[in-house]
């Protein structure tokens, strides 16, 4: 893969998450991440991975619904000034889904070596549902956790908040 496929790769899923997540008003559409995008050395066809939180019910609405948004993000994604916009394909990610298995097993094996697990002799016919994501690392109380920063931090904090904002403005 070139180093240019691999620009236009990286471009096309800021992108298309941007549109899922902005324009794209599907209430069948529930959590979804663009994990990658891979696209054909001709830029005729770009594979979209996705990931999807949720039973087994929800992504497959949420697949189908995505599937039919797809030529309104391909339309989106004019303004990228591409000679050719790839024909997009969507595929699904379950890469979540066999990590969470895979420690789950580790987790049965390491209760088994204890001696303190039930043996299964069939692997889980369904995957429990991933967390939804929030933040562990907030505070209950915000005011408590700036009495805990260092002293030059929190002024670090404020310069680098403040450059962020203004590069978004200048966009």
């Amino acid at each position: 893969m070139s180093e240019r496929t691999r620009r236009v790769d990286h471009l096309l899923q800021e992108e298309i998450s941007a549109v899922i997540q902005r324009d794209v008003h599907d209430p069948r559409i529930g959590f979804v991440t663009v994990t990658s995008v891979e696209t054909t050395s001709d830029l005729q066809r770009a594979t979209v991975f996705v990931s999807i939180i949720g039973d087994d019910k929800e992504r497959a609405a949420t697949m189908e619904a995505l599937g039919r948004a797809m030529p309104f993000v391909r339309h989106s994604l004019g303004p990228l000034r591409l000679r050719r916009i790839p024909q997009l394909q969507l595929r699904e990610d379950d890469s979540a889904q066999r990590g969470t298995r895979v420690m789950q097993l580790l987790d049965q094996v390491e209760a088994e070596l204890e001696g303190t697990a039930e043996h299964v002799d069939e692997p889980a016919a369904e995957v429990p549902d991933l967390p939804t994501p929030t933040s562990q690392h907030e505070p209950a109380d915000p005011d408590a956790a700036e009495d805990q920063l260092p002293a030059g931090y929190r002024r670090r904090v404020d310069r680098v908040s403040l450059r962020k904002a203004r590069k978004r403005r200048g966009r």
